[in-house]
């Protein structure tokens, strides 16, 4: 392999039980820098729950997590961002008493990353420069999405975890994140996205991992993966696979 081509993650065998519930259940999937990879299926099949082990607020059950040559399977969230990996949230979780701006720099003083970006950057390139000065309790959902984002990129990580930063934006907001996200890839950062909106993973990813009760039932692209039968019939049921 090629430097580049080097994966910067590599999750081999992960299992994540809840009771006798196995959430992940021997996935192994790999990503390298300035790859856009997809994790998609249906409820329950274990995508949040793999960016939560990856990100560190889950420690697995049973496999192995290398990020950047070292194990980081069950090491602490916060300990992972200043090794290089970040994410944002379903539901995002603001500092909401702090206005925009406050809550960037909490980020970029943690992170304390050589190289971050500018707050007055982020505000601007995440259309967030109108709002810098008030409380992020005051924003609607989208920009709350938004200052998520820009709180992880303030760490500078190296591989971003998106889990549903789509949902509920219009098409044109969608659109437009959508060449955001392409653009940080192309600066060589490694994305996975978790998303539903299968639009929008085809617009964004260079492949996916299609997921079904913890384990992996198809790696390639999002074209290919939906003419697969146990794709389809994962997604939509069985009638639908004939």
């Amino acid at each position: 392999m090629s430097p580049e081509k080097t994966p910067i993650l590599k999750v081999s065998k992960l299992v994540k039980r809840f009771g006798g519930f196995h959430a992940l259940d021997g996935l192994s999937f790999h990503v390298v820098p300035g790859e856009i990879l997809g994790l998609v299926g249906p409820n329950g099949s274990g995508k949040t729950t793999a960016i939560n082990v990856i990100s560190g607020l889950y420690a697995p059950d049973g496999g192995e997590v290398v990020f950047d040559g070292a194990s980081s399977g069950g090491v602490a969230s916060h300990k992972l961002v200043h090794r290089g990996i970040n994410r944002t949230f379903q539901v995002p979780k603001p500092f909401l008493s702090l206005t925009v701006r406050e809550n960037i720099q909490v980020a970029l003083a943690y992170g304390g990353a050589a190289g971050a970006p500018s707050i007055a950057e982020l505000l601007e390139e995440y259309r967030l420069k109108e709002v810098a000065d008030r409380p992020a309790a005051d924003l609607n959902s989208a920009q709350q999405k938004m200052l998520d984002l820009t709180r992880a990129l303030a760490t500078r990580p190296r591989l971003l975890l998106l889990d549903e930063l789509a949902a509920g934006l219009n098409p044109a907001e969608l659109d437009w994140i959508a060449g955001r996200i392409k653009a940080l890839a192309a600066t060589g950062m490694a994305i996975i996205v978790v998303e539903h909106l299968m639009g929008f993973i085809e617009q964004i990813t260079d492949r996916v991992i299609v997921l079904n009760a913890g384990k992996e039932i198809f790696e390639g692209t999002l074209a290919t993966a939906v003419r697969e039968p146990q794709v389809i019939e994962v997604f939509l049921g069985g009638e639908h696979a004939h």
